[in-house]
C-alpha cells in the first residue's frame, strides 16, 4: 500500500522505520517542528531526519489542514495514512481522504488513557498493565474502532522509562500486522466501549509537584512515574526546589504531619506521608536520592544531614 505517515518523536520514528522496512511504500511524511516543551524534548528521535535519509518528502506542520498540505496529499494519493504521536487534531478532509482512512497508533490500552502521556498517568494510577492500540481515526480523539491491541504487565518497581522501552518495542509489529489485516481484508474493527473511556491532558511541570498528604504507596509510584529522563517529581526544602530521583515505601509506620523529615531508614530518609484511606495504615516515603536545581544528585542521607524540618509543596 501507498502510505503517508503523520508522526513525531521516537514513537513516530519507530512507526516510520517499521513502514520503511515493510513492503509498503511511504510516499510522504508529515511531522512537527522541534519543540522546547519539557516533555517534548524527551525521546526526540527525528522523524524528518529518518525520512530524508530514505528520500521520502517531508512537510513540517504544527497544525494540518492548509491548502498546500491538502494538495500534496491529493497528489500522492495514499491508500492509507498511518499516524503515531501526532500532537494536534487531524480534520476529516485528511483522516478520511485515503480509501482505507487513517490508522492511528496510541500508547495506551484504549478506551482507557486517551490523550497525552498515558504511560505516566497509568503508572501514577496504579494500573497493572499498559500497551499499544491501533485504531481507525475519527472525529473524536483516540475513540475510533480498534483493529489491534497488545499489552505488557507493569512490575512492582517499573518506572515510566521501563514502560516506555517495553511499549515502544510493540509499535513496529503492531503497525505491520494491522496493515496486513487491512490490506488483506481480514481486519475486524471493534467499537470502543465509551463507558470505559478516560482522557488525560498534556502534562506540565506543575503536574510533577508532590502532595505529601498522599499515602506513601501512591507517592512511591508518583516518583517512579517521573523517572529520568522525564521531569522528576519535586518538592521544596527551605525554599529550594528539590527533585526526588528515587524512593521506597518505609518498612515501619510513621505518624505525624505529612512532609515532616523524620528519621533514617535503610539507605534513605523517611518523610511522613498521608494515611491510606483504604487500609488506614500510615507508612512513610523513604527518599533515597534527590537532585538540586543545579543538577547535582545527592544521597538523601547526605542532603538531609540534620533530621527535622518539613518538605513543602511550595517555598
Amino acid at each position: 500500500m501507498r502510505v503517508v505517515m503523520f508522526g513525531y518523536q521516537t514513537w513516530g520514528h519507530r512507526t516510520l522505520q517499521a513502514l520503511l522496512d515493510s513492503e509498503h511504500e511511504v510516499v510522504s511524511v508529515v511531522t512537527h517542528p522541534k519543540s522546547d516543551h519539557a516533555y517534548e524534548k524527551i525521546w526526540d528521535d527525528s522523524v524528518a531526519d529518518l525520512a530524508e535519509k530514505h528520500g521520502v518528502p517531508v512537510l513540517l506542520r504544527n497544525r494540518p489542514g492548509d491548502d498546500e498540505l491538502l494538495r500534496v496529499l491529493g497528489d500522492v494519493a495514499p491508500d492509507i495514512i498511518v499516524a503515531n504521536n501526532w500532537r494536534t487534531w487531524l480534520p476529516p478532509e485528511i483522516f478520511d481522504l485515503p480509501p482505507h482512512g487513517t490508522l492511528n497508533v496510541h500508547d495506551s490500552l484504549l478506551p482507557a488513557y486517551a490523550g497525552f502521556s498515558p504511560l505516566i498517568w497509568a503508572l501514577i494510577n496504579g494500573e497493572k498493565e499498559v500497551g499499544v492500540t491501533a485504531h481507525r481515526m475519527d472525529a473524536d480523539l483516540d475513540m475510533g474502532d480498534i483493529v489491534l491491541q497488545r499489552s505488557v504487565p507493569v512490575g512492582p518497581r517499573d518506572t515510566a522509562t521501563d514502560l516506555f522501552h517495553r511499549t515502544v518495542d510493540l509499535i513496529g509489529p503492531i503497525v505491520v500486522d494491522a496493515l496486513e489485516r487491512i490490506e488483506s481484508g481480514t481486519a475486524v474493527w471493534t467499537p470502543q466501549d465509551r463507558s470505559r473511556a478516560s482522557f488525560f491532558h498534556k502534562r506540565s511541570i506543575e503536574d510533577s509537584r508532590i502532595d505529601w498528604s498522599w499515602p506513601a504507596e501512591d507517592l512511591e509510584r508518583f516518583v517512579r512515574a517521573q523517572s529520568d529522563p522525564y521531569p522528576n517529581a519535586f518538592t521544596h526544602h527551605r525554599g529550594e526546589r528539590i527533585r526526588i530521583v528515587s524512593a521506597a515505601v518505609s518498612q515501619g509506620r510513621y505518624g505525624g504531619t505529612p512532609g515532616r523529615i523524620f528519621i533514617r531508614e535503610g539507605d534513605g530518609v523517611v518523610i511522613v506521608a498521608g494515611a491510606d484511606a483504604r487500609s488506614g495504615r500510615r507508612h512513610g516515603l523513604v527518599v533515597e536520592k534527590v537532585r538540586t536545581e543545579d543538577g547535582e544528585e545527592h544521597a538523601a542521607t547526605d542532603y538531609f544531614r540534620t533530621m527535622g524540618g518539613y518538605l513543602t509543596p511550595r517555598p
